[in-house]
Formats: C-alpha cells, sequence, structure tokens
C-alpha cells in the first residue's frame, strides 16, 4: 500500500451510533445521571490519620468523582511531614489508595496511626546511626512509604492482609508493634 493512501474510518453500526447519541443526550439532559455514573465507576475515597507523634488528626475524602482532590491531598502531605524537621512532601498518592483498600480489606474504619510517613534525607541519616533496619535509600524519603498501626487490630494481620495485596513493600516490626506499607517493588520482611 503506498503512503498516499487513504482508509476511510470504519462506519459506526447504526445501534452504535444510536447508543452514543442516546448516552449524549441523556447527560445533557440529566447531568446528575452523568454524575451518578461516574461515582459508581469511581467511588469517593475516604481516610482518616492520627499522628502518633503529633497528636494531629484528619479525617478526608481525598478522592471523589474519578479525581484526587487537591486540598484533601495537601492536607494529608502536612499530617505526614517529617515531625522531626518539619518538612512536608508530596506524597504518593497511590500510597494513599494502598492504605484505603487495606482498610476495606480489614473492615476497619477507626484512623489509621502513624508512626512515620514522610522522612527527610537528613532525618533519615540520623535514624540509620541511631537504629537498625533503617534504608540508605528509604521510600519514605520518597514520599512512597508509610509505618502504621490500627487501633485494635493486630499487627500481625495488618501485615497480612498487606501483602496478600501484592501492591508494594511490607515491613513487620512486632517489637515496636507497627507494619511499614510502601508502593515500591513488591516484597516482604
Amino acid at each position: 500500500m503506498n503512503q498516499n493512501s487513504f482508509m476511510p474510518p470504519t462506519p459506526l453500526s447504526r445501534r452504535q451510533f444510536l447508543r452514543g447519541v442516546s448516552f449524549t443526550a441523556a447527560a445533557m439532559a440529566f447531568p446528575s445521571l452523568a454524575s451518578a455514573t461516574i461515582k459508581k465507576r469511581h467511588p469517593a475515597k475516604h481516610l482518616a490519620f492520627e499522628n502518633l507523634h503529633t497528636g494531629e488528626q484528619l479525617s478526608v475524602t481525598y478522592f471523589e468523582n474519578g479525581h484526587y482532590v487537591n486540598g484533601a491531598l495537601k492536607e494529608m502531605n502536612n499530617l505526614l511531614r517529617d515531625h522531626r524537621s518539619g518538612d512536608v512532601f508530596a506524597m504518593d498518592p497511590s500510597l494513599f489508595d494502598l492504605l484505603h483498600e487495606l482498610q476495606q480489606n480489614l473492615g476497619v474504619r477507626r484512623p489509621i496511626q502513624v508512626i512515620s510517613g514522610y522522612r527527610s534525607p537528613a532525618t533519615n541519616a540520623r535514624l540509620q546511626k541511631q537504629t537498625s533496619g533503617v534504608a540508605t535509600k528509604s521510600l519514605h524519603m520518597l514520599g512512597k512509604a508509610i509505618d502504621i498501626r490500627m487501633d485494635r487490630v493486630d499487627s500481625k494481620i495488618i501485615q497480612e492482609a498487606a501483602i496478600a495485596m501484592q501492591r508494594g513493600g511490607v515491613g513487620y516490626y512486632p517489637e515496636s508493634d507497627f507494619v511499614h506499607v510502601d508502593t515500591g517493588r513488591v516484597r516482604h520482611w
């Protein structure tokens, strides 16, 4: 076939055309119907946090109508800041999705207790000197990791549920009673 050949688009069937026209007309006549369709496909997502170091609490709907809510993301980033330095960092929204799904899977509605969210490189280096188990290239420094507990839920149960999700890294720290989850490669320790 030569370059200058023109292939006309495949025509729509009468049924496809009418379905498209009907949906467009319904969406224009009943915007709430179109909105309900979006909400059904992309339900709102809500998270609540309690930062155990600062005492701050937050409860927000961070995803609705098929989009992340910028104001809610900023509020969560602030709550998950490095409590040692005060540095705020844009956390990975897929980490929030992971936490939301984890809570759904566990049937938990209580706030997530935050041990550590974002960690500045300086804080990470200081922690490496003080304790074992702090990674040199920690995903906390990229806003892709969080250490958590959930009130009245055994950390071992949280760990098992997170591993079953196969959505990233999962670390279990029974002596400190917390679970690390991240959006890195799938692994566990």
